[in-house]
């Protein structure tokens, strides 16, 4: 089966959801643009999107990341399926054969990190022209009964089982942002510790990292597959399609140049 060319592109619950709220709060405009910028795009691609408000705050109030609960994993993994369905309906809307897949019944993870994801529906998915669209979710977990699974995770995973061409992180900045709220162009094993400093974690509650998650995982995916990923604005119009056309946006993290 011929699996070569795949795009990964992520989109961050930010972006999605009002991240601020307490509880599931959906950016239907958002969603249904978003939508409609990827429909114009041919080629094999895997969406990956965060769970925003849908998971992050559940996760806090419950305090998952510290212990195991029966009622916070249904209730939390629950409430980003319903992201997800909104996700899934809109990309069908605008005409993307859109599956969902949930991490939640293919993935087992210990202590906090995938040992092993299903990969052959997505596979053959791929194969018959769908888009499988995964998401932030919680998970099976060897050792802590179950997990917080974050977006940032599942991307760089999926790159190297799926030896994706082409990853792109669609969050809410323009880039990785310097002290003077300038985009870094690039992003390397060179220069990543004179830029660490500038990345903090997310304004809004963020149990996964925030950007300096995100560029770690990203790092050690680079080095894994010597693939380049570019973190962008997917709040600006314009800038996923962009993306899924080729040009280079934002913020490259490895070993390619802009």
């Amino acid at each position: 089966m011929d699996n070569t060319n795949i795009t990964i592109l992520k989109i961050g619950g930010s972006v999605i959801t009002d991240k601020s709220a307490d509880d599931g709060a959906a950016r239907i405009n958002e969603i249904e643009r978003i939508a409609s910028e990827i429909a114009g795009f041919e080629g094999k691609l895997i969406i990956v999107h965060g769970a925003g408000s849908f998971g992050h705050p559940q996760v806090k109030r419950f305090g998952l990341t510290g212990k195991f609960d029966h009622e916070g994993s249904i209730i939390t993994h629950m409430s980003v399926r319903k992201l997800n369905t909104m996700v899934v309906e809109a990309l069908n809307s605008a005409g993307v054969n859109a599956l969902p897949v949930h991490p939640m019944a293919c993935t087992l993870s210990g202590n906090s990190r995938i040992k092993s994801m299903f990969l052959e529906q997505i596979e053959e998915m791929l194969a018959n022209g769908f888009v499988p669209v995964l998401h932030g979710d919680m998970v099976m977990d060897t050792e802590l009964g179950t997990s917080v699974l974050s977006g940032d995770q599942i991307v760089p995973y999926l790159a190297i089982q799926m030896k994706a061409s082409r990853i792109g992180i669609g969050s809410a900045e323009e880039g990785v942002l310097d002290d003077k709220g300038g985009v870094i162009p690039l992003i390397n094993n060179g220069n990543f510790d004179e830029i660490k400093t500038y990345l903090g974690g997310s304004a809004n509650t963020d149990v996964t990292g925030g950007m300096l998650g995100k560029v770690l995982e990203l790092l050690e995916l680079s080095e894994q597959s010597n693939s380049t990923s570019y973190i962008f604005n997917a709040g600006n119009t314009g800038n996923i399609s962009d993306f899924l056309n080729g040009k280079n946006i934002g913020t490259a993290i490895g070993t390619g140049t802009i």
